[in-house]
């Protein structure tokens, strides 16, 4: 399962271990000298009750939205000036035994001041703490190297002008590396394996005969030789096995009147073309003691961490780590990457003085995490009315050089393969194979682009292969509300593909695609014109979501929020200041991301949420101060939903415990009851209105006037609250001065105003709040990871495109996306996300190729000139829409959709081009060359 986010806890616990002082903050924290960040500061973003423009959109078109690779030694304070620069030096090749580095063409002028290799790293005990996640640091002599593009030395220049001129010399010259015999690097294991059997009952939403949730994953053994998978007499996982064999013996010998096909299925490996590439500032300031490392990460607890590890047993006095997270970003590429420890590594070697390593775009392309690139096969049978019976999918997945997040992402790729259709009897497997490639990790999709388009592939095949519409096969085995995914587990929510298959069936461009392509053609001689549709259904969320939120209200009445989301492109810190909207009447007026630090939440973790057992975790949770994660990482697209439960709690907390009980005393003065004595109100309607809270008929009140009587009568004027979901919200109840409160949180603090009494103030001990132990909290059985994810959002997309007979280019002409995600938070935001995801997805299924071993990027000669990414008249940016469904009700929670948008079009596309040129392709990218081979 996924490694995520060192906990604050563990960092604090491992630093205390080594004898440190550990920090991770965010940027704006560190930076003093630089001009003050504008983010937030323009108060225009949101005017007369409505958003005008995203949170830091001024700052971003201005141009003074500081990223990490903005960053250089002088704009912080209490740096030196001047800086030093450090390159790494990356192998591009993996067949010959390394001898060494042979840096004559440098000359003497322009050798590095520091050069870092293996050897000297070992003589200062410096190591990578975790080699089977992130690769060993450095190469060393005498071996083959694992991977193309792993890093054998870094060297350190004092000035730029010498740096420059050494780099201009390294680059592109395989003469600095020696090579003595040719080789190959020793056979590994594959880096993770699975299979995940169902076999569901009569009633797809009655009981399964067995399912992966109910009775467990196959688990094999992974061996330098190959995966061995168990037999039919293995204890644990014989019947498993046994149910597989007769399924995939039915498949091939179907009962009368089914239909089988099988294809088999390629996906490329994809750069994700972040345009910041790995960067990081660091400096040892060994008058102090201190290590300071600025890096651009989606997971800045965990690259804290492992900084951390690297020095526990090194030679460096280093008392204090300082890691600063600067504003990035990444698609996924710069989460639980090693290279915020190579920044590190520069910061112990350059001599006292900061140093800054930031990768050229060629050695991004080389060393940077890439897409998964996957070997699938697939069989789909149905019966004689169209019914889908099975479904088998086998993935191969290449993880590259190091294991990274493979053994994830290839469950979660082959998990989702359904995408979204009910298939009462399924059969997937997914082997991660390590290779020589460069690592593949987290990216934008996670596995599922790859699966699920291979899906939609087949399923319109089958549609033209047993003559039906490609949108009414779907219709007809749409995963329904109720119903059970491949892993047993009824998905959350209703679900609402059905409602965007039938808008896209009565689209004229679907109702009219045979006249069409007929006039096109007839119109454009030496021109094809298809068009094509597919639908898919992506999860959010890893089954271990977990956030930290503070609400308060001042005696002036604004609202101030601390929040753990930071912002990497896709306008959380925008949407987390709107969604207590209607809980508190407006949005918060003071906020501060990126929050590390949370004394007033003094809860503790192990953070092992997915490999806990039952037995141990109800052990654990009798501790009230124990949660099974403290934060969750920045990704998954889990702030839409995740996040804003845990900010909609914390505000739904303030105004039960504070606002409303100040309202209820100002209504009630006067005699007979005030306000309230003919007129009972209860919490369930208060509603805001202009900004004013009230409740039936009683007077409107002001923030100011709340807050005003919430600080004299020393009522709750601050709350912070911790919640975790592990596809299902832990709940728990507290007893707050007497009032029994039970929410869907597992922790709560919560501070009183100004009058409070000498004994509530004395309890305010944890960050100024009052810690409420819970008296009893219900968490998710941990078998719940067994069934995989339960919040989906659905997408699909219809397209047209034309094809030219002489050169095969693909153009094109317009495309329509459906997409299905609760309630907006911001609807510019899902715009954005859409478009930006189906531009992704053209570029995977048209354009972005990055071939494997030696002519690839490990090599370190690709980049944007080798690359070619869609630009913007290749994605149809002017004739694109999208239809967003409304929400089933006021109360219909957001979705994360960054990731599904990308998805369907990539099958749309190959689907469209089938229609154009009567040929399927089974390979993406269907690049020019390739049609052109079939015309």
């Amino acid at each position: 399962m996924p490694r995520f986010d060192l906990t604050r806890r563990q960092l604090l616990a491992s630093a205390a271990a080594l004898g440190m002082v550990a920090m991770v903050r965010p940027l704006d924290q560190a930076r003093a000298a630089m001009m003050p960040s504008p983010v937030g500061q323009d108060t225009g973003w949101f005017r007369d009750g409505k958003l005008r423009y995203r949170r830091d959109g001024m700052a971003k078109v201005t141009g003074s939205k500081v990223f990490a690779l903005d960053l250089r030694a002088r704009d912080l304070e209490g740096w030196p000036d001047q800086q030093s620069h450090a390159l790494l030096i990356m192998i591009p090749r993996a067949d010959a035994v390394f001898e060494g580095l042979d840096l004559s063409v440098l000359g003497d002028g322009l050798q590095p001041h520091v050069l870092v290799d293996h050897a000297r790293l070992s003589a200062d005990g410096v190591s990578m703490s975790d080699p089977e996640f992130y690769g060993e640091l450095m190469l060393a002599p005498g071996q083959v190297s694992p991977m193309l593009g792993q890093p054998v030395a870094m060297g350190i220049w004092h000035d730029y002008e010498r740096f420059r001129a050494a780099q201009k010399l390294l680059r592109f010259n395989p003469a600095v590396f020696r090579f003595g015999a040719a080789g190959a690097p020793p056979a590994r294991p594959s880096y993770g394996a699975a299979q995940f059997v169902r076999i569901g009952g009569d009633d797809p939403r009655g009981p399964d005969r067995f399912s992966p949730f109910e009775n467990g994953t196959i688990w094999p053994d992974l061996t330098p030789e190959g995966v061995v998978w168990p037999g039919p007499d293995h204890a644990a996982f014989g019947e498993a096995r046994r149910l597989s064999a007769e399924l995939r013996a039915r498949t091939a010998a179907p009962p009368q009147g089914w239909h089988v096909i099988s294809r088999h299925f390629s996906s490329q490996s994809v750069e994700p073309a972040a345009m910041e590439m790995e960067n990081g500032l660091a400096w040892h300031d060994t008058a102090n003691g201190t290590l300071h490392v600025i890096g651009a990460t989606q997971s800045p607890y965990t690259a804290a961490g492992h900084i951390l590890h690297m020095l526990d047993r090194s030679s460096f006095q280093v008392g204090t780590l300082d890691f600063v997270t600067g504003y990035t970003v990444g698609y996924g590429q710069k989460e639980h990457h090693s290279f915020p420890n190579y920044v590190a590594v520069a910061g112990l070697y350059a001599e006292g003085r900061p140093v800054r390593l930031a990768l050229d775009r060629w050695q991004h392309f080389q060393f940077a995490l890439k897409r998964h690139p996957f070997e699938t096969d697939l069989t789909i049978a149905c019966d004689a009315e169209g019914r889908f019976q099975t479904f088998i999918c086998d993935m191969v997945g290449d993880g590259g050089g190091v294991q990274n997040f493979s053994p994830s992402v290839g469950t979660v790729a082959v998990t989702a393969a359904q995408s979204a259709y009910y298939f009462p009897t399924s059969d997937l497997s997914a082997d991660v194979r390590a290779t020589i490639n460069v690592t593949a990790g987290s990216m934008r999709g996670y596995g599922t682009v790859q699966s699920m388009a291979a899906t939609e592939m087949l399923v319109d095949e089958l549609a033209a292969e047993t003559g039906r519409d490609a949108i009414a096969l779907r219709r007809l085995n749409v995963l329904k509300s109720g119903m059970k995914n491949t892993q047993g587990l009824v998905p959350a929510g209703h679900l609402r593909m059905d409602e965007l298959l039938a808008l896209a069936e009565q689209e004229p461009l679907w109702i009219e695609r045979a006249e069409r392509k007929a006039r096109f053609e007839a119109e454009n001689p030496g021109m094809l014109y298809g068009v094509g549709f597919a639908s898919s259904q992506k999860n959010f969320g890893t089954g271990a979501e977990a956030a930290i939120v503070q609400l308060e209200i001042t005696p002036d009445g604004r609202t101030r929020m601390r929040h753990i989301a930071s912002e990497i492109g896709a306008g959380a810190t925008t949407s987390q200041m709107l969604v207590v909207q209607p809980q508190l009447g407006r949005p918060v007026d003071e906020v501060e991301f990126s929050v590390q630090h949370w004394p007033q939440m003094p809860v503790h973790t192990e953070d092992n949420p997915y490999e806990i057992s039952q037995d141990e975790e109800d052990a654990l949770a009798r501790d009230p101060t124990w949660v099974p994660r403290i934060t969750s990482p920045r990704s998954a697209s889990n702030s839409a939903y995740y996040f804003t439960h845990a900010t909609q709690q914390a505000a739904q907390m303030l105004l039960r415990l504070g606002l409303w009980p100040a309202a209820l005393s100002i209504w009630s003065e006067g005699a007979g009851g005030g306000q309230t004595g003919p007129e009972p109100v209860a919490l369930a309607e208060a509603r805001w209105t202009g900004g004013m809270l009230t409740a039936r008929s009683l007077e409107p009140l002001s923030h100011a006037r709340l807050a005003e009587r919430a600080h004299r009568d020393g009522l709750v004027t601050g709350v912070c609250i911790h919640t975790f979901n592990r596809w299902s919200w832990a709940e728990a109840d507290f007893d707050v001065e007497g009032e029994l409160v039970s929410a869907p949180i597992d922790a709560l603090s919560v501070q009183w105003g100004q009058g409070a009494s000498a004994a509530r103030r004395a309890r305010m001990t944890a960050g100024g709040y009052a810690f409420i132990p819970r008296s009893a909290v219900r968490y998710p059985p941990v078998a719940r990871n067994d069934g995989g994810p339960v919040y989906y959002a659905p997408c699909a997309t219809l397209l047209d495109l034309s094809v030219a007979r002489g050169t095969g280019e693909v153009r094109l002409l317009s495309h329509k996306t459906w997409l299905e995600c609760g309630t907006q938070i911001v609807p510019e935001l899902v715009s954005g996300q859409l478009q930006g995801g189906v531009a992704m997805g053209i570029g995977h299924a048209l354009y972005e190729e990055l071939p494997l071993g030696p002519d690839g990027p490990g090599n370190g000669t690709w980049g944007w000139s080798r690359y070619r990414v869609p630009r913007a008249a290749e994605v149809a940016v002017w004739t694109q829409t999208g239809h967003v469904l409304p929400p089933l009700s006021e109360f219909d929670p957001p979705k994360g959709m960054a990731e599904v948008t990308m998805i369907p079009v990539v099958a749309a596309c190959a689907n469209a081009i089938c229609h154009a040129t009567g040929h399927r392709f089974y390979r993406t990218p269907v690049t020019a060359e390739r049609i052109r081979a079939v015309l």
